[in-house]
This record gives structure tokens, sequence and C-alpha cells, in this order.
């Protein structure tokens, strides 16, 4: 199911309204997200919608013009933005399910955004409330911890099928883990 109103808006709420940011959202799918993060930064922003899924990233492509669809591998995002010519991200926002990867995609996944994130950026992402325990959400959850300095989890978003929280990463951890 798409992302609600109330969720989106969580989830993209430390995305920066002024400047020249430039924000990525992973996983951009059927684009629910990416209406409220395109409503939400200036015109001035340099905005990328990486989606794996070419069916997907087609549809996006053909229903929004002005965002960049990437088609492609979110652990691939800095060559990704180095490619278009961009620094590090300011803002990261993903909607991939992440209790469906491996415990090497999704340490694999989290150094690639680690990695692309500015020293001042901001991860967010999602887990369904209905699956915190399963050990997948609780890899993640520790995985998030040994990546960012900073990892705060919202109150449940109940407006959402499923209800979700929203993780909020900032300080990206050196590779080694050491600070």
């Amino acid at each position: 199911m798409p992302s609600s109103a109330r969720l989106a808006a969580t989830l993209t709420a430390s995305v920066p309204r002024d400047g020249s940011p430039t924000v990525v959202e992973l996983g951009a799918g059927t684009g629910s997200v990416s209406d409220t993060i395109a409503r939400r930064i200036s015109s001035s922003a340099r905005y990328l919608a990486i989606e794996i899924d070419p069916v997907m990233a087609a549809w996006l492509r053909s229903r929004r013009d002005d965002i960049e669809v990437v088609e492609g591998d979110a652990v691939d995002l800095p060559d990704i933005l180095a490619a278009r010519g961009l620094g590090p991200a300011d803002a990261v926002v993903s909607s991939l399910p992440w209790t469906l990867f491996d415990a090497e995609s999704q340490a694999r996944l989290l150094a690639a955004i680690g990695r692309s994130l500015s020293p001042s950026g901001c991860f967010t992402t999602f887990a369904y409330t209905t699956g915190l325990w399963i050990p997948a959400a609780r890899r993640f959850k520790r995985l998030l911890r040994d990546t960012f300095d900073e990892v705060v989890t919202t109150a449940p978003v109940w407006r959402n099928l499923p209800p979700a929280v929203v993780y909020v990463c900032r300080r990206p951890l050196p590779a080694d883990g050491q600070a």
C-alpha cells in the first residue's frame, strides 16, 4: 500500500525547505512520498528519486517531470550522486523494505547512505509497527545505531495502514565505527 499523507509528512519533516539542498528518495515506488518531497523543497533544490524497478521508475517518470527519476540500485548511491556532479546529500528519505533484506544487504545499503550523506544531513526511513519484533527489524535498528551517531524513533503514525514509526538518523559514523 502507498504511504499515507501523514506518514509521508513525518518521513519528510527533515527535508530542508529553503536553499539549494540535494534531496534523495530511495524506493520512490508509486510516488506518494515523492509528492510530499516535491511540495516541500524549493525550486533551487536538486531532487533525485531512485527506483530499482524499471516499470515503477518509468511510471513515476511519466507522471512527474519535475523529479529526476533514476532507475538504479540504492547501494550505488555514492556513484549516482557523483555521476550527476553532486556532492553529499542533505537529506535521504527511504521507503525501502528493510526487513526483506538479509543482514549483508542491510549493512551495504546503510553504508552507502552513510557515505552519501553530508555531515549535517539527515536520513529517514520507516518500519511498520506490526513487524518491529521480527529479527530482521531488530537487526536493522541495531545497524542504524552502528551507522549513525543519532537515531531517533518517532511516535507511531497511526494514520497509516499498517501503522509505522519513522527513524530519523543524523551524523553518519566513520565506516570503521570509530567516532
